[in-house]
């Protein structure tokens, strides 16, 4: 399965913003870059309604949660791991 890196309107931080999607991955999730966070080590932005969460993804560790369950977030983790291969090629074409 080929993951691509498309565009969508995301609020965040109280500012819309244009921010790159990754497609492809099942689930009520959005998994997302943000331009502005290359300067960062590779990680992922993850929102499903009012909830948000970032994840590093070399070691793959939650950076910061607001709104997920614990549940939820094993299940987000699992997600990520599965795909995580693709996620950081999507990561590389994106930042360089």
């Amino acid at each position: 399965m080929e993951f691509k890196v498309c565009w969508y309107r995301s609020v965040v931080r109280d500012a819309e913003a244009q921010v790159p999607r990754i497609k492809n991955i099942p689930g009520p999730y959005r998994f997302f870059f943000m331009s502005f966070d290359c300067n960062e080590p590779p990680h992922l932005h993850v929102e499903r309604e009012d909830r948000t969460c970032k994840f590093w993804l070399e070691p793959l560790g939650l950076a910061r949660n607001q709104g997920f369950s614990a549940r939820e977030l094993n299940l987000i983790r699992r997600i990520i791991e599965t795909h995580r291969a693709a996620i950081l090629e999507a990561w590389d074409e994106h930042c360089g």
